[in-house]
């Protein structure tokens, strides 16, 4: 047996990916000036190629999800660094980038908060996507970065308050390492896609992520506390529902993250016990420390609020109302409708071998929502162009049909039969 410090005869053959700790050109300043601004759309497009694109956000600790910090960098014009905050928005960077390919790793992450910035792309190049889509085991950009170029970054601040100004040196590094190689990356991953057949699946993939609309006002979001579940009683509901409210106010106008006020199982504790005076409000659990106390007379002003909507017949059902329109969970199915569950039980593993034979994930082949609804409400008659036709409507893209229709075609109209 050899010892302990023997590399194995494969790790003998697969050389240490090299770390770079620093950009090539180094740490730029942080842009957040006028003058500077105008100077960084002037590099960007004077540069060529596509640009490289990054934000940081410190969700967790301020109100939102904005950015904090705009990475960019392309041939010909380097890395820029630009605090958004000193700026009205930076639509000026956006012109300066009209028509050229934007690279984002795991851009539906980062598209939201650009565009409050005014900036959105005219093209994109997902390299998160990009890489399940080619079936990498590891998507974190970290490990694409080492699975395809043989690099590792030095990373070490993911966590960091972006707010803090003046941002530490150490932490600019970290963020101008986001950007340094994502356009070596991209041809690397767009080459692998067109050697597998995928790449114009991949270019309809991006397309659908930069055209995707903001999501929708969530209804009732209060009902999202965790924990939430467990206030069975109408009164605790309409405490909760007060309290989260309260606590969303406060958080939006002090700038800071709700959970940095009281943690949601203060609130859900709270909405239990209905403490109606400072020294049970301090008793309860979670309502401790300088927000909790100093802020007492706002929570109990909530949780008298909120028996007031009970005692006026005014709280909340325990389910929101209207629900959502799609069908209902898939445990309910055997009993509310036995072929759909069939249906769905049937067409489901026969997708995922699919996917495999493609070498993706089954989500990015077709998503597990647009499955069901098409199984819980198959379109009649049941051809292979109505099935198309309900895949595309419920979202598929004409990839994603073309590759999945025959399948859930003939899962629909020969379900397998049930069994106990």
């Amino acid at each position: 047996m050899p010892p302990a410090d023997t590399p194995s005869p494969s790790a003998e053959h697969v050389p240490a990916p090299e770390l770079v700790s620093a950009p090539a050109g180094g740490v730029p300043r942080v842009t957040d000036t006028p003058a500077g601004l105008t100077a960084c759309a002037r590099a960007l497009r004077s540069g060529t190629g596509p640009v490289a694109v990054d934000a940081e956000r410190a969700s967790g600790i301020r109100y939102g999800q904005r950015a904090f910090l705009v990475q960019l960098k392309r041939q010909g014009a380097g890395i820029w660094l630009v605090d958004p905050e000193a700026f009205a928005d930076l639509t000026e960077l956006d012109e300066a980038l009209t028509g050229v390919e934007w690279i984002l790793h795991a851009a539906s992450q980062d598209l939201p908060c650009l565009a409050e910035r005014g900036m959105t792309p005219d093209r994109l190049f997902d390299t998160e996507l990009a890489a399940r889509l080619a079936g990498l085991p590891r998507v974190g950009l970290a490990a694409v970065l080492e699975s395809r170029l043989g690099l590792t970054l030095a990373k070490e601040h993911s966590m960091a308050d972006w707010s803090t100004r003046p941002l530490p040196e150490q932490w600019l590094n970290y963020a101008a390492l986001d950007v340094e190689l994502l356009v070596e990356l991209r041809d690397s991953l767009a080459e692998l896609l067109e050697e597998q057949g995928k790449l114009a699946w991949a270019e309809q993939e991006f397309e659908h992520v930069r055209t995707a609309p903001p999501p929708a006002p969530r209804q009732d979001p209060w009902r999202r506390t965790s924990g939430a579940q467990t206030l069975t009683k109408p009164a605790q509901r309409a405490v909760l529902r007060r309290l989260w409210q309260a606590r969303e106010d406060l958080a939006r106008h002090r700038d800071t993250a709700p959970g940095r006020l009281l943690p949601d199982s203060a609130l859900v504790a709270a909405s239990a016990t209905a403490p109606r005076t400072v020294p049970e409000l301090r008793a309860t659990r979670g309502f401790h420390g300088r927000h909790a106390s100093k802020e007492a007379p706002r929570w109990i002003a909530a949780v008298r609020a909120g028996l007031d909507d009970a005692d006026a017949g005014q709280a909340p059902p325990r389910h929101a109302p209207g629900g959502s329109d799609g069908p209902p969970p898939h445990r309910s199915w055997k009993d509310r409708d036995p072929l759909a569950d069939r249906r769905l039980k049937t067409a489901r593993p026969r997708v995922a071998r699919r996917a495999e034979a493609l070498g993706m994930p089954t989500e990015n082949l077709l998503t597990p929502d647009t499955l069901r609804r098409v199984c819980w409400a198959p379109p009649e008659p049941l051809t292979p162009e109505s099935v198309a036709e309900a895949l595309a409507g419920h979202g598929a893209r004409p990839w994603q049909v073309e590759a999945t229709a025959a399948i859930v075609t003939v899962a629909l109209l020969d379900p397998d039969p049930a069994q106990d």
